[in-house]
């Protein structure tokens, strides 16, 4: 049984490349509604594995989207980030300490590649980076500006794992 007669209302014959196609493989000794039938089965079978490849690969079951609760986590985030962070880790860099970036090899290597580690540090310093917890200690590694409860450090936390994970897009996108 032919693919073509499995879909209704199917004209194959009404596909011009489809006959001159017939026509320069010199099928004037067949009926030319067949061979264009032939040509529409071949067409469809040429197609179907690309086209269900992107279905699979666009189905929302192996893409969850991403929820209004995540999103403006991601946007709140960002603006702790703006706020707190860019001044010395702009992009995901840092301009005082160049090996200290926040660029997924460069957490790994400085053992800070984990949303726990990346809030300890964040809340008590580490090195040149200072701490910004409320409750951090000790006083010359803490920041003399405003601390962050620890809610925004664990938001900040995860959203520079997000953003490292995803070597840092740009921020733009993001929004106010």
């Amino acid at each position: 049984m032919e693919l073509a007669s499995l879909l209704p209302g199917c004209k194959i014959w009404s596909f011009p490349y489809l006959r001159r196609e017939i026509v320069k493989e010199g099928g004037a000794g067949q009926n030319p509604v067949v061979q264009m039938q032939k040509q529409g089965v071949k067409l469809m079978r040429s197609l179907a594995p690309p086209l269900m490849a992107a279905f699979v690969a666009l189905s929302p079951v192996l893409n969850p989207p991403v929820s209004l609760g995540q999103a403006i986590d991601v946007q709140r985030g960002a603006t702790l980030f703006r706020r707190t962070c860019i001044g010395c880790h702009d992009g995901g860099g840092n301009i005082i300490q160049p090996g200290a970036t926040l660029f997924s090899k460069d957490l790994q290597r400085n053992g800070v590649d984990t949303k726990e580690e990346i809030y300890r540090v964040t809340y008590y310093g580490k090195g040149r980076m200072p701490g910004f917890g409320e409750n951090c200690t000790p006083r010359g590694q803490c920041t003399f500006g405003a601390r962050l409860q620890e809610d925004e450090i664990k938001l900040l936390a995860e959203f520079v794992k997000s953003q490292a994970d995803l070597g840092w897009p740009n921020l733009e996108t993001y929004g106010d």
